[in-house]
């Protein structure tokens, strides 16, 4: 699985004008299943997800996980991240899981996260999502399973 984090102050996710998830301080996370990937990955990604340390102490380094903040997560389904640009200027996106595969992962992806004794909050699988949030620092990291 493939993952975007980007540390925030505050995001959310809109479908058709509703909200369907919001979090204060934590991460928003943009995530993709490749082709090939299992349940298997989708709890080493919700691993390292927890312990990655991206927010700073008291002595202004980055040495805090979003669980050691008592922040939250705000997953994204995001297909794209699967882009293959080699051939041109229309992304090709063969790389990505099917999606029966891909809403599974992504369901067991945040089941994995809760299980690690984050706050989650989510987007709608394969639907056209506004995303909003505040980026923190900023702090992006690319994550892979």
């Amino acid at each position: 699985m493939r993952a975007l984090i980007q540390r925030v102050t505050e995001a959310s996710v809109t479908v058709d004008g509703q909200i369907t998830g919001a979090i204060g301080p934590g991460v928003m996370v943009l995530v993709c299943a490749m082709q090939g990937d299992t349940e298997a990955e989708a709890e080493r990604l919700a691993t390292r997800l927890a312990k990655l340390r991206i927010f700073t102490d008291a002595a202004g380094k980055m040495n805090l996980s979003v669980r050691d903040i008592g922040g939250a997560v705000l997953v994204v389904s995001q297909f794209t991240l699967a882009a293959d640009t080699s051939r041109g200027n229309r992304p090709g996106f063969s790389a990505a899981a099917p999606p029966d595969l891909g809403k599974r992962l992504y369901a067991h992806f945040m089941l994995a996260l809760a299980r690690e004794g984050l706050a989650v909050e989510c987007g709608i699988f394969g639907a056209d999502m506004k995303v909003r949030l505040v980026n923190d620092g900023p702090v992006t990291i690319w994550l892979e399973s």
